[in-house]
Parts: C-alpha cells; sequence; structure tokens
C-alpha cells in the first residue's frame, strides 16, 4: 500500500472508526439478559432494540446523502465518534436515573446508532478519496477491521464477564466507549479529502436516474441480505438445526464466521493488485450459493457448520468490493452515492434475516429451510454482476 504518508492517519482513524461501529452494532445484544434481570424489561420489548438501531442507522443514511456535503466531512465523521462514545456511556447511566429504564435505553441505543450510521456512510469516501494506489485493495482492508472488532467485542466482554461478573457491564461501556472518544482527535488532525471536489458530485436525482447505479444498488443489497441473514441466525442454527451446544454454536457459528470474513478482507487487501475483483466476487457468489446449499441440506452436523463457518469466507468481499466497483463505474458518484448505497446494504441486512426467519416459520420453524429460501441473495449478486460486466457508462 503506497500514498503520502499523513494520509497513514487518516487510515488509522478509520479502522478505528469501522471498530467503533462493530462495538454499535454488538455490544447491547450482549446484554439483553442483563437488562431483563437488571431493570425488569421481558424479552419481547427488549427485540426492540437492534430493529431500532438498525432503523435509526437507515435513517441516518438517508438523511446524510443531503446534509454531509453541505457541514463537511470533518464535523461530521467527529460527530459520529462523539455521537458513538455518548451513547455508549449513556447506557451505563441513563437507564438507572430515568422512571422507565426501557425508555433511557432506547434513547441511547438511538444516539449511538446515529454515531455508527455517519461512520457507515463516511469511512468509505473518506479513505476512496486518500491518495492510495491500491484503493480497492485498502477499502477491503479496511471493512475487515468490522469483523475484527466484532471477534474483539464478543470475546472481549465475554472474558470480562468472566473475570469480573456480569452485573459489573456498566464499567465495560465506559471503556469500550474509551475508543471512539480517542479517535476524535484522530479526525480532528488528519487529513481528509472528498472524492468529488465541491459541487460536482452527482445529486440524488441523478444517481437514480442512472440505470448502472440500480444494478450497484442491488449488488449493495444482495451482499448485506446474503452476510447478515447467515451471520444474524449462525448462533440459532447451530445450536437448534445442528444439535451442538451453545457454546461450540456460537464459536463455530458467528465467531467463525466473523473471523473468516475478515480473513477474505485482509486476503483481498493484500492481493488485490494480482486479482480480477468482478471475477473474484462471482467466484465468491458462488461459493456462498454453495455454502448455503451446505449448510441447509447436509444431513451431517459437521458439513452444516462447515457451510456456516466458509459462508463468511464468501461473503468477505461482497460490500467492499461493490463499494470499490461502484466508484470506478460511476466517479461522480460523491457523498450522495456512499449514502445510498450504504441504505442498500442496511436495507438487505434488514431484508435478508427477515426473509430467513419468514421461511422458517412457514416451514414448522425449519431454520434449514429459511437459509435455503436465503440462497436467492448470492444467486440474485451473480445475475447483477453478470448484468454490470454487459452495461455502459
Amino acid at each position: 500500500m503506497q500514498g503520502k504518508p499523513e494520509y497513514r492517519r487518516t487510515l488509522t482513524a478509520c479502522y478505528l472508526g469501522i471498530i467503533t461501529q462493530a462495538i454499535t452494532a454488538n455490544f447491547a445484544p450482549l446484554l439483553f439478559i442483563s437488562f431483563r434481570s437488571a431493570y425488569g424489561i421481558p424479552l419481547e420489548r427488549i427485540a426492540l432494540i437492534p430493529t431500532l438501531f438498525f432503523f435509526t442507522q437507515l435513517l441516518v443514511d438517508l438523511a446524510s446523502a443531503k446534509f454531509v456535503d453541505r457541514i463537511g466531512y470533518r464535523a461530521c465523521i467527529i460527530a459520529s465518534e462523539v455521537f458513538s462514545a455518548a451513547g455508549l456511556i449513556g447506557l451505563a447511566f441513563i437507564p438507572g436515573l430515568v422512571s422507565d429504564p426501557f425508555a433511557g435505553i432506547l434513547i441511547c441505543v438511538v444516539i449511538y446508532a446515529v454515531g455508527s450510521g455517519l461512520i457507515e456512510v463516511l469511512v468509505s469516501p473518506i479513505v476512496e478519496a486518500c491518495p492510495f494506489e491500491n484503493k480497492a485493495g485498502v477499502m477491503s482492508l479496511l471493512h475487515s477491521f468490522y469483523c475484527w472488532g466484532s471477534v474483539m467485542v464478543i470475546l472481549g466482554s465475554t472474558l470480562f464477564f468472566a473475570a469480573f461478573g456480569l452485573e459489573r457491564w456498566r464499567i465495560l461501556a465506559c471503556a469500550w466507549a474509551l475508543i471512539p472518544l480517542v479517535n476524535v482527535w484522530n479526525f480532528a488532525v488528519c487529513p481528509i479529502e472528498h472524492t468529488v471536489p465541491d459541487g460536482q458530485g452527482m445529486g440524488i436525482l441523478q444517481l437514480l436516474r442512472t440505470p448502472v447505479f440500480w444494478l450497484l444498488a442491488l449488488l449493495m443489497t444482495c451482499a448485506g441480505a446474503a452476510e447478515l441473514s447467515m451471520a444474524q441466525w449462525a448462533s440459532a442454527f447451530t445450536e437448534s438445526a445442528l444439535g451442538v451446544s451453545k457454546t461450540v454454536g456460537d464459536l463455530a457459528g458467528p465467531c467463525l464466521f466473523a473471523v473468516l470474513m475478515g480473513a477474505t478482507r485482509a486476503f483481498y487487501g493484500k492481493y488485490s493488485e494480482k486479482i480480477d475483483l468482478t471475477r473474484f466476487m462471482l467466484a465468491s457468489g458462488a461459493l456462498c450459493v454453495a455454502c448455503y446449499l451446505l449448510a441447509s441440506l447436509s444431513p451431517w452436523p459437521i458439513l452444516g457448520l462447515a457451510g456456516c463457518a466458509l459462508c463468511g469466507v464468501s461473503v468477505g468481499i461482497m460490500w467492499p468490493g461493490t463499494l470499490s466497483i461502484s466508484s470506478r463505474r460511476v466517479p461522480r458518484g460523491g457523498t450522495a452515492m456512499f449514502a445510498l448505497l450504504a441504505l442498500a446494504g442496511d436495507l438487505g441486512g434488514a431484508l435478508g434475516p427477515s426473509v430467513v426467519g419468514v421461511f422458517s416459520s412457514l416451514a414448522g420453524d425449519s431454520l434449514k429451510t429459511g437459509l435455503l429460501a436465503a440462497i436467492a441473495f448470492p444467486v440474485a449478486l451473480i445475475g447483477g454482476l453478470a448484468g454490470l460486466r454487459r452495461a455502459r457508462h
């Protein structure tokens, strides 16, 4: 990776920004049982927490296409770290200070979800605008840090709870908040460029009138759906459908999935100059189809586990690869394009797990059937890539 040395600090700040996003997405779900015992909140209400988190992110994605360029990248990315830290710290104190603890939790979730949404929209164009030669590789490496961040917060929190007790989760919430707090300074002093000069980026309506953008949005939706369908259901699938213990299921399911997804992104980041991105994504789509088939149709648990884990390899390049292709195919897309692509990815991330749940219920709570239905997303991604290769600018 080559580039001006001063932009390495920009890259480090974006790495920590992605890790911050992983913390906000993964920390609260580890506390669901604590929320129930500490505040007496029933699980059906607690289930609204991730829904509100992702819904807030969707709204931020949509709004960012309008206001980020007016306010400026630096002010918005610093605000993302402040919101993230404030929400995590608030989670430790606000629920105990208000009459309705659940409302206090939701307030904090909205606060750090705003930060997470801004990070999602901004770090990719900030890195894309840095003067690095191997931009596709840098983008893939950037997004690998979401995987490492997810593994870090899951394993780190688990070790903390084992050593100090689950009841001290408030201390850990404040400890995780130190990462975005430190990163405020990084974003305040690092050089930040724009992918497109001020006033020359395409607007939302221009993008929507560009046929190739709809193909790119399809790829992003399928990327989010293919990734989250397995990631969100891997633990439940390995435990219930494959009959393994929860500990084995969590380690062999979502945790190994995240490790292999991150490893794939890091691999492409290192060797991207020698790899054709579109062909790599097509091969990944085919592998993803095979993984979903293996997980849902295999009669042997060990092969089902292999399907879940290897799915992490197959989806690793889909999200960052689509962003890199988008930058090449629509060079004037600017902030609006990255915001709308983030929106498409989040929509896919909401759609995929929902499809798995619906088809599982229709089949008598058979998660194997639900995962089999999710095969539609990598198939559609392959079709979108084939269409993109034929499409002209």
